[in-house]
């Protein structure tokens, strides 16, 4: 490790994604751990990261104060709140510090308002950092252009009990690929969930429903339904840390590059 190998900060460092992320940095011999932000009154406050996960020093002190923590990294991994991630914006835009974005649960408004952020700084932000989901998202993209209005999309996805938020963003990245596809607004054709009596489907619209149980990390499904036949697109994730590996990913391509936003397409180099 060197002087020159990116410093990365890691907000919300205590929660489960967080210990991954942390993790992910240090085994990794590009970068290295440049602060761990944790929220105000958290007993990490004060304390070796290392420490706090158990195990060896780090020589990381984890704080409750983001713009301490920037302003000796090149880099920050938020998988935190919308909320959160709107003031963390602003500081990594200060700090001309590659942000990536793992948070879900964005209303439109709040999307909006990241984008003066990425006007001073490298934005990446994305539903789902796997490699295999954002292969899922290209791959829905191509059959929904293929395929006519007469087939019915639905996006199944399935979580953990603890998730907040649904649909997924992965599901909703899986269905704005394929309302892209075919031309239209997500928000115009999406139907989130049904309950009672809800009268037969709209043509093109494209349905979500979302399972949550256990301690399921993530299965998405995205079933294009025509007369006689369907085609299922799949994808199931075993193991977190495949969204911490493909976060430290996003966060390394992003040195160097020009103000902008991006996504994980974008970093995969899987074109559009």
């Amino acid at each position: 490790m060197t002087e020159t190998t990116p410093g990365i900060v890691i907000m919300g460092a205590a929660g489960r994604m967080g210990r991954m992320l942390v993790q992910a940095v240090c085994d990794s011999d590009q970068a290295r751990l440049a602060g761990a932000v944790v929220r105000e009154g958290h007993d990490w406050v004060g304390q070796d990261v290392g420490h706090a996960m158990g195990g060896p020093a780090m020589g990381v002190i984890a704080t409750s104060d983001p713009l301490e923590a920037m302003a000796r990294a090149q880099g920050v991994i938020d998988f935190t709140t919308p909320e959160t991630t709107l003031e963390i914006a602003h500081l990594a835009a200060q700090a001309r510090a590659v942000h990536v974005i793992g948070t879900t649960g964005f209303t439109d408004t709040q999307i909006e308002k990241l984008v003066p952020a990425s006007r001073h700084c490298t934005q990446i932000r994305a539903g789902n950092m796997s490699l295999g989901v954002n292969l899922l998202t290209g791959l829905t993209g191509m059959v929904a252009a293929a395929l006519d209005e007469g087939w019915d999309i639905e996006v199944v996805e399935a979580h953990h009990n603890q998730k907040a938020d649904a649909p997924s963003g992965t599901a909703l990245m899986l269905g704005e690929a394929a309302a892209k596809a075919r031309g239209v607004t997500l928000s115009q054709v999406a139907d989130r969930g049904r309950d009672g009596i809800t009268g037969a489907r709209t043509e093109g619209h494209i349905g979500f429903s979302a399972i949550r149980g256990g301690d399921i990390v993530g299965e998405h499904d995205v079933i294009f339904a025509g007369k006689g036949e369907r085609i299922v697109l799949r994808h199931m994730a075993t193991d977190r840390m495949i969204f911490a590996r493909g976060a430290l990913r996003a966060v390394l391509w992003g040195q160097g590059r020009p103000p902008g936003q991006h996504d994980m397409i974008d970093v995969l180099g899987l074109g559009r």
